[in-house]
C-alpha cells in the first residue's frame, strides 16, 4: 500500500487517541467492502444473537413480538410501563387538545400527512418534491441525480455532479415524515396511514441494505431515522398493519443502525451536532429498545459524548460555540430530549446539564426578535431533530416553549408565546396545564452581553413593536470555523413591529461553492468591506484560509441608551493594515416622545492609504429602498419607514444593490442591499444614524442633530477633547442630549456620553477625575426627578443652575435641598451616597 505525502501530513499533529479511533474506523470500512461485515440485512439466528439471554422468547420472531408488545403497553393508558416518551401513553388526551386547541395544528399535520402518504414532500425550501412512485430513496429531484447503491465510504455525497445536493436527499431519508404520519394516525384512526408507513419502511429496508447506498454515509443522518423510526414504532404500534414480521424487521435494522452509528462515530470528522446528533440517537436506541444486548453500551456511550461535550459545544455563558443560531437551536433539542429521555428511564443526570440547558435556552430568549422570529447567524442546513408540528424555520419559540414548561420559567413564556403543539406531543398533557399555569413575565432587563460567545443585544422593551439590536462581535466558529461566516460587527435591527435589517441566511452548503460564499463573505453581512476585500476568506465550503479576529471594548447602558463597541483585526492582513472598530449606540424613545428608538453608528478606520469602504445593509425581501445621495430611504408594505443617512470624513454615497435572503436551507428570494459607500486617505470616521419613521438628520457644528417636530437630539462624536454641539458641552468620544421643545432647561429630557470625563446640558452638569465608561442622566418632569446611570468611576460632581427635587442613582434617591448648587457622589459599597453639597450663594 503506497501512502500519499498528503496522507502523510494530515497524520502529522494528531494525537495517538485520534490515530487508534481513526485506524479501528478504516479497518471497519476495509472490513465492509472487502469481506462483506455487516453489509447484508441480519439473518433470524445473527438477530437472536443479538437478544440479551434473558430477554429471549424461543426465537427472535418471538423477542419481536414481545418487544412489539411492550411497546403497545407503553403506549397504554393502563400500564404507562417502560414507557420510550412518556406523553405517548396519554393519547386521548393528546388527540383530545389537539382537536379542541391545536386545531390549526391538527390540518396542518393531517395535511403534510396527506401529502406524505402520496409521496409529496415540502423538504428544505423546496415544495412539493417528488421522489417518484414507488419512491426513490437514492434519487436527488432537483438536479435529478441518483446515487449508486455501493458501499456508503465510496460515494462521493460531497459531489454535487454526481449526487446533486446531498442534503435534499437525506432530509427525505431521515423520515421524519414516518412521524407526522403516525401523528395523523392518532388524531383520525385512519389505518391508511399505518398502511403509507409499513409500505414505505418495507420499501426503504428493501432498497437500503446496511452500509449500502447514500443513506449510509452520515452517522448523523442514520442516527436522526432511528429517532424517527422509535417514534413512528410507538405511534403505529396499535395498527393491524405494524405485524411482528415488520417489527421484527425494522429492529434488525435498527440494530444495523445503532451498529453503525457506535462504529463511526464523528469524533474527529464533525466534532460537534454531528457528534452529539449521533450520541443521542444511540441513547434513544439503548432507551427505547433494552432487550437487545447492545442497549446498555449504546446508552452508556450515547450518555458519556453528550456529557463530555457538553461543556466544550456551549460555552460558560450559554453560546453554541460555532456561532450559529441554528445549530444553537439544534443543541438546545437535543439536550431537552436528553432530559425527557433520563426522567422517563430514572437516569440521573448532573445538574450542569440542566444548568447549562437553561443557559443556551436563556440565550434562545435574548435573541428572539420582537416579532418573535430568530435570527439565522451563521449557518443553516434548515434541518430539525424532529418534526411535532408545522411552523416556519425562523420560528424557535417551540423549543423554548417546552424549555419553560420543563423549567417552569415566566419570562421563556412571555416571549414563547402560547403553548406548542411540540410540547404535548414531547412532554404530554400535564406540561400543557403545567405551562399555562406559569404566569408569564416580560424580563425585566433590556440588554445582555454574552461575552464568551460575543453577542449583544439592546432592546426597549419586550412587546412585539419594541426596538431590538443584536450585535455579532465573537469568535470566528471554533476549531476549523466550518459553520461560521465573515461576520464580525454586523447586527441586526427591528423596531416598531418590522425586522428591518437582517443576516441573510445560508442557502446551500455544498451545491455550488460560488453561491457558498455569496452569503458567507462579509458583504454579505451588515458590515463593512475594505477594498471590496472579506474580513475572513473563505477556503472551501467549510474552511477558511484566513480568519478576522474580534473584540469588544465596551457594552454598557443607562436609562435611556445602550452602547457597545468592538473591533476587529481582519483588515491588518492588508499591505497597509487597516483595523475597523464600530460603536453602536441605541438611544431609546421616551414616553410620549415623538423621537422613536434608533440607532447611531460609529465606524472608524485607522489607516494610511486611501481604501475604499463600502458598509452594507441587508434588508429583507419585502421592504422597498431608494438611494438619495448619502440617504437610504426603506419602506414596508404595512406603512412603515426607516431613514439610513451616513457621514464620514471622506464623502458617502449610497446606492442599491441586488441582493438574497435565505429563510432555509436551499430557499432564496432577492431583495435590496443598501450600500454607503467613499473612498479616503488616512484614518476615517463614517457616523450612521438609522431612524425609523419620519425623522429628518442634519450636521450640526461638530456634530449632527436629528429632528422630529419641535423635538431635537444632538449627538457629537470626538476624540475625549472638549466640544460642544447645540447645548451639550463635552470632553468624550461620544455625546448626546434630547430635548423637547427647544434649548431650554424645560425642554431638556435627558443626555450621556461614552468615554469621557464632563458633560454639560442646560443648566446640569457632570465631572469626574477619571474617565467613566459612560454617563447619563433622565428628567423626569413630573416627579421633578433626575434618573442617573453611571459606569467606571466611583467618584464624580454634579452642578446645576436649578437642582430638581431629587436625584436617583439606581435604587438609590437622594433629595436636593432648593438653591444647591453642586454635589459630590461617591460610591461606597454597592451603593452610592453624597459627601459634599455647596449650596449658591446669593447677594
Amino acid at each position: 500500500m503506497i501512502i500519499e505525502i498528503a496522507q502523510l501530513k494530515k497524520i502529522k499533529g494528531r494525537s495517538l487517541r485520534e490515530l487508534r479511533v481513526r485506524g479501528k474506523q478504516e479497518v471497519t470500512k476495509l472490513g465492509e467492502r472487502v469481506l462483506g461485515w455487516s453489509t447484508s440485512e441480519m439473518s433470524d439466528s445473527d438477530f437472536y444473537n443479538e437478544i440479551r439471554p434473558g430477554r429471549r422468547n424461543g426465537s427472535g420472531a418471538g423477542t419481536a413480538r414481545d418487544v412489539l408488545g411492550r411497546i403497545r403497553e407503553s403506549v397504554s393508558p393502563q400500564t404507562r410501563a417502560g414507557t420510550l416518551i412518556p406523553a405517548l401513553a396519554h393519547r386521548e388526551q393528546i388527540v383530545a387538545l389537539m382537536n379542541a386547541r391545536f386545531a390549526g395544528q391538527r390540518d396542518a399535520l393531517i395535511e403534510r400527512a396527506d401529502r406524505a402518504a402520496r409521496g409529496e414532500f415540502d423538504l428544505l425550501g423546496f415544495k412539493d418534491l417528488s421522489f417518484g412512485n414507488p419512491i426513490d430513496w437514492h434519487l436527488e429531484p432537483v438536479s435529478g441525480k441518483r446515487s449508486p447503491l455501493n458501499h456508503w465510504s465510496t460515494i462521493e455525497y460531497l459531489n454535487p455532479a454526481r449526487s446533486g445536493d446531498k442534503k435534499v436527499t437525506w432530509e427525505l431519508n431521515r423520515h421524519q415524515h414516518f412521524v407526522t404520519l403516525g401523528q395523523a394516525y392518532w388524531l383520525t384512526n385512519d389505518e391508511r396511514y399505518a398502511e403509507s408507513f409499513v409500505a414505505q419502511a418495507t420499501s426503504w429496508m428493501d432498497d437500503n441494505p446496511p452500509e449500502q447506498g447514500i443513506n449510509w454515509t452520515s452517522s448523523l443522518e442514520v442516527a436522526f431515522r432511528s429517532i424517527s423510526w422509535l417514534w413512528a414504532l410507538h405511534l403505529f404500534a396499535g395498527s393491524p398493519y405494524v405485524t411482528a414480521d415488520f417489527a421484527a424487521r425494522m429492529l434488525k435494522f435498527l440494530i444495523a443502525h445503532g451498529r453503525h452509528i457506535n462504529a463511526y462515530l464523528s469524533h474527529y470528522f464533525s466534532p460537534n451536532t454531528h457528534l452529539t446528533g449521533e450520541a443521542l440517537g444511540l441513547f434513544y436506541l439503548g432507551s427505547a429498545l433494552p432487550e437487545f444486548s447492545r442497549a446498555k453500551g449504546w446508552r452508556e456511550t450515547g450518555l458519556r459524548i453528550l456529557l463530555e461535550q457538553l461543556p466544550v459545544q456551549v460555552r460558560a455563558d450559554g453560546v453554541y460555540f460555532e456561532q450559529a443560531t441554528y445549530y444553537h437551536r439544534y443543541t438546545a433539542d437535543f439536550y431537552l430530549h436528553l432530559l425527557v429521555l433520563s426522567r422517563a428511564s430514572d437516569t440521573a443526570l448532573p445538574a450542569e446539564v440542566g444548568r447549562r440547558l437553561s443557559l443556551m435556552l436563556d440565550h434562545l430568549m435574548w435573541i428572539t426578535r420582537p416579532d418573535r422570529t430568530s435570527p439565522v447567524i451563521g449557518d443553516d442546513d434548515g434541518g430539525r431533530l424532529i418534526l411535532l408540528g408545522v411552523r416556519d424555520s425562523s420560528d424557535f419559540s417551540d423549543t423554548l416553549a417546552a424549555g419553560a414548561a420543563v423549567f417552569e420559567r415566566g419570562d421563556w413564556k412571555f416571549v414563547a408565546g402560547e403553548a406548542a403543539c411540540e410540547t404535548l406531543w414531547l412532554l404530554g398533557p400535564e406540561a400543557v396545564e403545567r405551562y399555562d399555569r406559569i404566569a408569564p413575565e416580560p424580563p425585566s432587563d433590556h440588554e445582555r452581553a454574552f461575552t464568551e460567545g460575543g453577542y449583544y443585544v439592546m432592546r426597549d422593551g419586550w412587546s412585539r413593536d419594541s426596538s431590538y439590536a443584536l450585535i455579532d462581535c465573537g469568535p470566528h466558529g471554533s476549531a476549523g470555523c466550518g459553520h461560521a461566516h465573515a461576520d464580525s460587527l454586523s447586527f441586526e435591527f427591528a423596531s416598531r413591529g418590522t425586522t428591518w435589517l437582517i443576516d441573510p441566511g445560508t442557502f446551500t452548503y455544498t451545491l455550488n461553492l460560488d453561491m457558498r460564499n455569496e452569503f458567507r463573505v462579509t458583504s454579505a453581512h451588515n458590515t463593512t468591506m475594505v477594498d471590496g476585500e472579506s474580513q475572513s476568506i473563505p477556503a472551501g465550503p467549510f474552511s477558511w484560509s484566513h480568519v478576522a479576529r474580534s473584540s469588544a471594548r465596551a457594552f454598557t447602558t443607562g436609562p435611556s441608551f445602550a452602547y457597545f463597541e468592538g473591533s476587529h483585526d481582519g483588515y491588518e492582513r492588508l499591505e497597509d493594515r487597516v483595523t475597523h472598530s464600530r460603536g453602536v449606540m441605541m438611544v431609546k424613545a421616551g414616553d410620549e416622545h415623538p423621537l422613536p428608538t434608533y440607532l447611531v453608528l460609529r465606524d472608524r478606520f485607522s489607516a494610511r492609504d486611501s481604501h475604499r469602504y463600502e458598509m452594507t445593509y441587508h434588508f429583507p425581501s419585502y421592504c422597498s429602498t431608494v438611494a438619495i445621495e448619502n440617504r437610504l430611504k426603506v419602506a414596508e408594505p404595512r406603512g412603515g419607514r426607516l431613514l439610513l443617512t451616513a457621514f464620514g470624513t471622506a464623502p458617502t454615497k449610497a446606492e442599491i444593490r441586488r441582493g438574497w435572503v435565505s429563510r432555509c436551507h436551499r430557499h432564496r428570494e432577492q431583495a435590496p442591499v443598501g450600500v454607503i459607500e467613499a473612498t479616503g486617505r488616512g484614518s476615517q470616521e463614517f457616523v450612521t444614524f438609522i431612524i425609523p419613521g419620519q425623522a429628518s438628520v442634519s450636521r450640526a457644528a461638530n456634530g449632527f442633530a436629528i429632528t422630529a417636530g419641535r423635538a431635537r437630539d444632538f449627538i457629537m462624536t470626538g476624540d475625549g477633547a472638549a466640544q460642544e454641539c447645540g447645548p451639550v458641552r463635552a470632553r468624550a468620544e461620544l455625546a448626546w442630549a434630547r430635548l423637547d421643545a427647544g434649548e431650554t432647561a424645560d425642554g431638556f429630557t435627558g443626555a450621556g456620553f461614552v468615554f469621557g470625563d464632563a458633560l454639560e446640558v442646560c443648566g446640569v452638569g457632570f465631572a469626574s477625575e477619571a474617565i467613566a465608561e459612560s454617563f447619563s442622566m433622565r428628567k423626569e418632569k413630573a416627579q421633578d426627578e433626575l434618573s442617573l446611570s453611571v459606569s467606571g468611576v466611583s467618584r464624580f460632581r454634579l452642578s446645576f443652575d436649578r437642582p430638581p427635587a431629587r436625584i436617583r442613582i439606581g435604587r438609590t434617591a437622594f433629595s436636593l435641598k432648593p438653591g444647591l448648587s453642586s454635589a459630590v457622589f461617591v460610591m461606597e459599597g454597592a451603593g452610592w451616597k453624597v459627601v459634599d453639597s455647596i449650596n449658591r450663594v446669593t447677594n
